[in-house]
């Protein structure tokens, strides 16, 4: 009976649209591979900004992702004397500004994981960050567990995350969960499985601290050690999935 209801209200989540906002965009992962008129894969280690500007330890590649069943599946690996995992982005191909937006996904577990559903602004290659901008909508590091962040990147926090929330929840790892964010033109309200757990409304929007009033695009990645998911990193849990079932965008 437990069970039923637990699925019940799983299902009830993922099914559950926003109030006055219509889906205008989705990504099911359907097919054997990702859409190169959505999606860009990200190779190397981030040199010259080597790490990816985080001490990050993972060289990206093109061979450690796939989608099965529906659904993205990220595999990070221990190889040889590396670290690999996958990084996208929808830059240049899709970007938002303002909705509602929501990914459901399952975690991996373990010491010197980061995996994260996050989003910078469109004008990145003009202004640098974190002057752009950055939205991180899911975070988790594998030595805290049952944490979800969400935190957002402001030239006035000079990249610092000071605008951020950590909240529990018990057994976050087990199953998958609905990270989503409600982003106007006031305010970004954050939720997982519909629980509002973070809201940023600075009443003084001057362009260092609010640089969200213009499109964004999507990154979903899983990182391997670095300043936020290490510094230890456990190579006996490799390899561990990062899997997303979909991404939803509704205004």
């Amino acid at each position: 009976m437990n069970k039923f209801l637990i699925l019940l209200m799983v299902c009830s989540i993922s099914l559950a649209q926003p109030k006055g906002k219509k889906l205008v965009w989705e990504e099911n992962f359907n097919g054997q591979n990702l859409s190169e008129l959505i999606w860009n894969v990200e190779l190397g280690d981030g040199c010259p900004n080597c790490g990816w500007g985080n001490s990050e330890r993972q060289l990206y590649t093109n061979e450690n992702h796939q989608l099965v069943k529906g659904k993205l599946v990220i595999t990070a690996r221990k190889e040889d004397e590396k670290y690999t995992s996958t990084r996208i982005t929808t830059k240049g191909k899709k970007e938002f500004q303002y909705g509602y937006f929501e990914a459901k996904a399952k975690l991996p577990v373990g010491n010197g994981i980061w995996p994260a559903f996050w989003m910078l602004g469109s004008n990145i290659d003009k202004v640098g960050w974190p002057k752009c901008g950055e939205i991180d909508i899911l975070e988790y590091v594998g030595r805290e567990p049952d944490m979800v962040f969400t935190s957002l990147h402001t030239q006035d926090s000079h990249g610092n995350t000071i605008n951020t929330k950590k909240t529990k929840f018990e057994d976050i790892e087990v199953g998958y969960h609905v990270y989503a964010m409600d982003w106007s033109k006031d305010k970004i309200d954050f939720f997982v499985d519909n629980n509002l757990v973070y809201t940023f409304n600075p009443a003084n929007k001057t362009e260092a601290i609010w640089p969200y009033n213009q499109p964004f695009y999507f990154i979903v990645n899983m990182a391997i050690g670095g300043n936020f998911g290490g510094p230890a990193v456990e190579d006996s849990i490799f390899p561990q999935d990062f899997s997303v079932d979909y991404i939803r965008v509704y205004q």
